[in-house]
């Protein structure tokens, strides 16, 4: 199994502890995830890019009966995207990036004045929020515990309480309270803007993330 490879499905196991989710069902070159998102009920993780791979997993979402995504993480965007609509599938998203970090070295941020950090690890579900003087739940984020990983998820900040530094937080919180309970390595999927907050904590970008989908 090659190192990406093996990466994807730890991050697909931690994702799912996040989420509450049963363990995905593996399926020729990738994995099944029966989500139920808001966004899909169904998402394929594909563990290899080769084009024959791609357009199998291509057919499968295909013959779903609901929303249905194809994710790929790959080191070669371009080739990857071409071989989706080779396959018939459109991209709804290429702008996303697997990362990872070891947990150990990452930054502790302290809240920022007036506001406090609550931390709660519930079975493998560690929760971080930072909360204002008024209340008000500002910045929050999880992160699913499996192995001696830790993959952070849905890590937002309030809009009335943006450019504080609180997603940094959330993160060094996270990362303290993941390291307690035994884990080494974190990984996540992050967004264009996670993109530009991650790596200043010294996150590390091993893949670009390709979403598709049937075509409508």
């Amino acid at each position: 199994m090659s190192d990406l490879r093996e990466t994807v499905v730890r991050w697909q196991r931690g994702w799912s502890v996040a989420r509450s989710l049963p363990l995905a069902e593996t399926v020729d070159g990738g994995l099944r995830s029966d989500c139920r998102q808001p966004t899909r009920d169904v998402e394929y993780l594909a563990l290899d890019v080769d084009p024959a791979t791609l357009a199998g997993l291509a057919g499968r979402v295909a013959a779903e009966r609901t929303v249905t995504w194809l994710t790929v993480p790959t080191t070669d965007p371009d080739a990857t995207a071409a071989a989706l609509e080779a396959a018939g599938l459109v991209l709804l998203q290429k702008s996303e990036a697997m990362m990872a970090i070891d947990l150990r070295e990452h930054p502790r941020r302290e809240a920022a004045a007036g506001y406090r950090v609550e931390t709660v690890r519930s079975g493998a579900v560690v929760t971080a929020s930072v909360v204002h003087e008024s209340g008000e739940v500002a910045a929050w984020g999880t992160a699913g515990l499996s192995g001696t990983d830790a993959v952070a998820d849905k890590i937002e900040t309030h809009a009335a309480h943006r450019r504080r530094g609180l997603a940094s937080t959330v993160m060094g919180s996270l990362a303290a309270e993941a390291v307690a309970a035994g884990a080494e390595q974190g990984l996540l999927v992050a967004s264009v803007d996670g993109q530009i907050v991650y790596p200043r904590l010294g996150w590390r970008t091993i893949a670009h993330v390709l979403i598709a989908t049937t075509p409508v």
